[in-house]
């Protein structure tokens, strides 16, 4: 492992977010006071920078810059989040929306829980899953039987940096891949294809770096254009346009009310948001194909066809299973179809509480919430790309059992899918269920005396970044009442899911770390071994 690369990209990126963090303290300063901005973001302000600087002083050489490979790439993202995350939290901590060091009064345990929520608040921003714990009982904001709306209740301030966190958590992983690591050949579009996953994954630009700014002109674009209509047709306030818009765009699902969506109670704002989270679970270089004006290359896509079918079964059973029961057709659309594309792709908004909706239903929303929406799109989950080909694959093998002679090439769109990428694609749904079924079990114990449902539905929630969960955790209740350790864990699976499992994976092996000395010593040695071995050369 080369260090002093690591050393080079965490630095720049702590410096880096100091730029919102500064952004959203002087507009503190506006929508609260001084005082609160100086106690929320003073802190992690003095921070970021300086341990970004002390990496990039201390740590680096003259030439880091060309020593990056794709071990380093994927080292970096990975332990980019936590640190991230780490900065992310004083805010809340500070800001008062936890018990923090400024609260009156406050036991070292209760401040210590602070932290802990404060930690989960940021992890579930950054990685756009939208879970909160923000509630009565945990925010010292929130006064029993007095705040009729305990997220609303917090700073300004801080509920726009909390939006903030998930619309740069959206698109943060692409950037980081295709501008900073665009530099040494192979780095960029290696950590693209681990966030766009998929055979389909291109180049839109000649230059992966063009390609960055193509995607986040994309992303600013359809940002602005909902906020501009959430504010203008959906009678939304400037403040909860411009957070729902930040919250939707990158299918995250933080919102400013306690009752979600459903707070507003109205068409236009659902159809709003309906638009904007379905183009987020659509791959990014299908939505450039369109606004080039390329309709064929586009809708003849095969994930984006499935896509479409997907979510119309979807929508289609729930809405049946409500007509069931005694909810008229117009509502039963509309219900299913918001909570079907919110759920599938991973944003999860709420606008009616389905828990106590019938058990297909739920059923439904379980398959979203791990399956997810397109490969190369902001949403969670496994993805369909993966799905579509691991089915293929599974076909494939039922052909040979016929017919052991017969050669079956698996293809996508057209094209023959290299062997390597349908090992990826199968070592990932591997690692999932694996990792789904021990997580299970942790929670399990963690959450003794939890039901089934709600610890499945946790798990998948988290690992799919979607939010909202199933049992006791639905759309009606936070997470606040889970233990520090239920919250830590799930944190984890957050940070897993968000980075697609394996680039959080190779963390944990232990050649990751090998010293790169060790590293040519090892070669040297082997390549000795290779000579001295009669016959070989």
């Amino acid at each position: 492992m080369r260090f002093d690369v690591l050393s080079l990209i965490l630095g720049w990126t702590l410096i880096v977010i100091s730029i919102p963090l500064v952004i959203c303290g002087i507009i503190t300063v506006w929508l609260d006071d001084l005082e609160m901005a100086l106690r929320a973001f003073l802190i992690p302000l003095i921070l970021s920078p300086l341990i970004g600087f002390l990496m990039l002083k201390f740590g680096t050489r003259s030439d880091t810059a060309e020593r990056l490979r794709d071990r380093e790439a994927f080292a970096a993202v990975a332990l980019i989040y936590p640190i991230v995350v780490f900065i992310g939290l004083f805010p809340y901590w500070l800001g008062g929306v936890f018990v923090g060091p400024f609260a009156a009064d406050a036991a070292l345990i209760d401040m210590v829980r602070g932290a802990v929520n404060s930690w989960f608040e940021s992890m579930s921003g950054f990685t756009t899953t939208g879970a909160t714990v923000i509630s009565h009982d945990m925010s010292p904001n929130c006064i029993p039987e007095q705040t009729a709306d305990c997220i609303n209740a917090q700073p300004r301030g801080i509920l726009l940096w909390r939006s903030l966190t998930q619309w740069l958590g959206g698109m943060g992983i692409i950037m980081l891949g295709m501008m900073i690591l665009s530099r040494v050949m192979g780095g960029g579009m290696a950590l693209a294809r681990a966030e766009l996953t998929g055979p389909s994954l291109s180049r839109l630009r000649p230059k992966v770096k063009e390609t960055a700014f193509t995607l986040w002109k994309i992303y600013i674009g359809f940002t602005f254009i909902e906020i501009f209509l959430l504010g203008t047709f959906g009678g939304m306030s400037l403040f909860d346009s411009v957070n729902h818009g930040f919250t939707t765009m990158a299918t995250g699902g933080f919102s400013t009310r306690d009752a979600s969506i459903g707070y507003y109670d109205s068409l236009a704002v659902e159809a709003i948001i309906i638009t904007f989270m379905f183009i987020g679970g659509v791959n990014f270089t299908l939505i450039w194909f369109l606004l080039a004006r390329e309709y064929v290359k586009a809708f003849k896509d095969e994930e984006f066809k499935t896509y479409l079918v997907y979510l119309f079964v979807a929508v289609s059973v729930m809405m049946v299973a409500l007509v069931t029961t005694n909810v008229n057709l117009g509502d039963s659309f509309r219900q299913s179809l918001f909570q079907t594309i919110s759920i599938g792709t991973s944003t999860g908004y709420t606008t009616q509480d389905y828990m106590a909706w019938p058990a297909v239903t739920q059923f439904i929303l379980m398959i979203l919430m791990i399956v997810g929406a397109c490969a190369g799109s902001i949403s969670g989950g496994l993805k369909l790309m993966r799905i579509i080909l691991a089915f293929k694959v599974a076909m494939r093998e039922l052909v040979r059992i016929a017919q052991p002679r017969k050669i079956k090439q698996i293809r996508m769109n057209g094209g023959v899918v290299e062997p390597q990428q349908i090992d990826k694609i199968v070592g990932m749904l591997f690692v999932w269920i694996g990792l789904f079924g021990i997580s299970s079990i942790l929670l399990s114990i963690l959450m003794y005396d939890e039901t089934f449902e709600s610890i499945i539905g946790i798990t998948a929630s988290s690992l799919g970044n979607t939010g909202t969960a199933l049992g006791d955790y639905g759309p009606s209740s936070t997470w606040s009442p889970l233990n520090s350790g239920v919250l830590i864990l799930t944190s984890i699976l957050m940070w897993f899911g968000r980075l697609e499992l394996l680039t959080v994976i190779i963390l944990l092996h232990p050649k990751t770390w090998q010293d790169e000395h060790k590293e040519h010593n090892d070669r040297s040695a082997m390549a000795l071994f290779r000579k001295l071995i009669p016959g070989r050369k």
